[in-house]
């Protein structure tokens, strides 16, 4: 579904994919940047400051020990 250069995509992600990254194990290689740590247990979602990758939490958001 993305067309053009200025896309943005949109994953949904569960507890299985924390802590999460991106960009995520498969993405392709040439549309990678710098690894950064996007904080989605925190609101439910999150978007890469990179790429724009909207990373949405599906299920129940995991308790917090702070």
């Amino acid at each position: 579904m993305q067309t053009g250069h200025d896309t943005q995509s949109h994953v949904e992600v569960s507890a299985e994919d924390l802590p999460l990254h991106c960009p995520t194990p498969d993405m392709r290689l040439w549309n990678a940047h710098p690894r950064v740590y996007i904080p989605v247990e925190k609101t439910g979602e999150a978007r890469c400051p990179y790429c724009g990758t909207l990373y949405t939490f599906k299920g129940a958001l995991p308790a917090g020990h702070h």
